[in-house]
């Protein structure tokens, strides 16, 4: 038996001698061990990237499940209060709110979106005076408070107005802002509405109040477990698609972007996340600014649904598509896994 036939792996047929490759170079090398490949891990999520999004709802039970999105409830202002405090002990840094309304108090015109009472603005204050390290971010958009479902001012031939409704946008904002939201983020896609809202909320003194822009919202079809969770599934009249961008465009994510960054946008965010990486990847290239991506709904059921059939391993999916956003240059993610991540990640610790 010659030396090359002693070194063969057991049960590997070969013509004859393998030949040893003259590899300066080999990658393996790095993968050999867990120590190793740790080392030299070039992205890595931790509790830091991790935006935790809720629905609220206001009912006496403290919860109600969310048909579409297995694990998720929307939940009232007391139980918004525990789970604020749930993420400040597992490190997450911030949580963004979302509210389901009900129906007797949507108009054509969303006005209970500036009531300083209203939903959004009562849990913003028990969660800031429950837990005020916590970062609060809301969203900035009349669609769950229209009764057309739209992010706008609707008129009788299906138009949406965009200067009326950032008009009401700015006020929407300042409502947000004085009753103690961190960040200001505008997913409306209306146009002039980055700077409009800037304006208003340094009128007021609110010069601090951070703007998150949902820069690149594009219309897409993964939203649809998002608009059951806020009710606008079932009001929606037509589509958004003369506000939110066409899913074929890139360049044109470029150009929102700057826009919003000039009109005074502290930190920039795609959505939906994952088929939209490469949207992402520029715009942290382009502007190296704050880039945050929105793993939404749709996502997020896709992969549950998959685990929960066998189909994929959902601890493992579920990292490596956080990890995904982390490698395209995210600095943080919304992500409903968040809770989990986080617990995942304190455990590892």
């Amino acid at each position: 038996m010659t030396r090359m036939e002693r070194g063969k792996p057991a049960g590997v047929a070969t013509a004859g001698p393998v030949e040893k490759l003259d590899l300066p170079t080999r990658l393996r090398r790095n993968r050999k061990a867990l120590w190793s490949r740790n080392l030299v891990r070039e992205h890595a999520v931790t509790v830091n990237d991790l935006i935790w999004p809720l629905f609220l709802m206001d009912r006496q039970e403290s919860r109600w499940p969310v048909e579409h999105m297995p694990g998720v409830d929307r939940i009232n202002i007391d139980e918004a209060c525990r789970e604020a405090e749930r993420a400040a002990r597992l490190g997450i840094p911030a949580i963004a709110p979302f509210t389901y309304i009900e129906r007797d108090l949507r108009d054509p015109v969303g006005s209970e979106a500036v009531n300083e009472n209203n939903l959004m603005c009562r849990a913003v204050r028990a969660i800031k005076k429950a837990v005020p390290e916590i970062g609060i971010i809301t969203d900035s958009a009349l669609d769950p408070y229209t009764s057309h479902g739209h992010d706008g001012l609707l008129t009788d031939d299906g138009r949406i107005l965009n200067d009326p409704t950032v008009s009401i946008l700015c006020r929407q904002s300042v409502a947000l802002a004085e009753a103690g939201a961190d960040v200001i983020a505008p997913s409306d896609m209306m146009d002039g509405r980055i700077g409009a809202i800037r304006r208003a909320l340094d009128a007021n003194n609110l010069e601090d109040v951070q703007i998150l822009s949902y820069a690149a919202k594009y219309a897409s079809g993964f939203y649809g477990p998002f608009r059951d969770a806020i009710g606008t599934n079932q009001t929606l009249i037509g589509d958004k698609r003369t506000y939110q961008m066409d899913p074929g465009n890139g360049d044109e994510a470029i150009r929102e972007a700057a826009l919003d960054l000039e009109e005074g946008a502290d930190m920039i965010m795609v959505k939906p996340g994952m088929p939209y990486l490469d949207i992402a990847r520029r715009l942290k290239e382009t502007f190296q600014v704050p880039t945050f991506a929105y793993q939404v709904s749709g996502e997020y059921a896709m992969l549950v649904a998959a685990g929960r059939n066998g189909w994929l391993d959902l601890d493992r999916v579920m990292m490596e598509s956080l990890l995904s956003f982390k490698r395209a240059g995210c600095d943080g993610v919304l992500t409903y896994f968040a809770p989990v991540v986080a617990e995942r990640l304190q455990t590892a610790s």
